[in-house]
């Protein structure tokens, strides 16, 4: 089940969502014209290196010119793989759009942010010993899940079924979306090469972070 499109137009044109979709593909395009290990430095340094970030060891002296903390934010804007970039981007532009829409453009930015930072966090805190960079905007966009999920669960989301032969686009709540969307999530959290726990953790943090963010005629009660 791939969304493919949001049938909810926003009231103004998303210009952070945008404008995060454009940073995320001219950092992914820089890091494809790296050469292998000008890639590999390139992401140890700005991703989260849980190992360094917790101080078990210590940051390599080529590599220790950034804080560890700002790598918190600098990850966000890595990806491994085009496939990484494109459904994250994706997802972006489905759930970004009427969530920037609510909480305007600045107050989203702050929680896409704070999410994102969380999202790390929580991965960090599971695997304090891994020596693998953390890379992706997977935890931000979860948080803005987790806030789709909690403002919007009866907005219709297009998506695509494909089975085999069986191909069909389909009209489906987005609670039941993004429902079956972090149960996969927390079903693969002892998967590796995937921070399911960023993913799990955005998005908890997302349900709770939107309550705060939101303009006051709109507070959840």
């Amino acid at each position: 089940m791939i969304p493919i499109r949001d049938e909810n137009p926003t009231q103004h044109v998303p210009v952070v969502t945008l404008g995060l979709i454009g940073l995320n593909l001219a950092v992914f395009i820089y890091q494809l014209l790296l050469p292998p290990q000008a890639e590999y430095v390139f992401i140890h340094q700005y991703g989260v290196v849980p190992l360094w970030f917790t101080g078990q060891a210590p940051t390599p002296a080529q590599l220790s010119w950034l804080p560890q903390p700002l790598t918190l934010v600098s990850s966000m804007f890595l990806h491994g793989g085009i496939f990484h970039v494109a459904g994250n981007m994706l997802y972006l532009w489905i759930f970004g759009n009427n969530i920037e829409d609510v909480l305007g453009p600045v107050r989203f930015i702050v929680f896409y942010l704070a999410g994102g930072v969380a999202a790390s966090l929580a991965h960090v805190v599971i695997g304090p010993s891994s020596p693998l960079p953390m890379i992706g905007a997977s935890g931000a966009i979860a948080a803005v899940l987790g806030a789709y999920f909690l403002l919007y669960p009866r907005h219709k989301v297009v998506v695509l079924i494909w089975f085999f032969f069986y191909v069909q686009l389909v009209r489906v709540p987005a609670v039941l979306v993004l429902g079956v969307w972090f149960l996969l999530q927390v079903l693969g959290s002892g998967g590796a090469g995937v921070a399911w726990m960023a993913h799990v953790g955005g998005f908890v943090v997302g349900l709770v972070l939107i309550r705060f963010f939101l303009p006051r005629p709109r507070r959840l009660r």
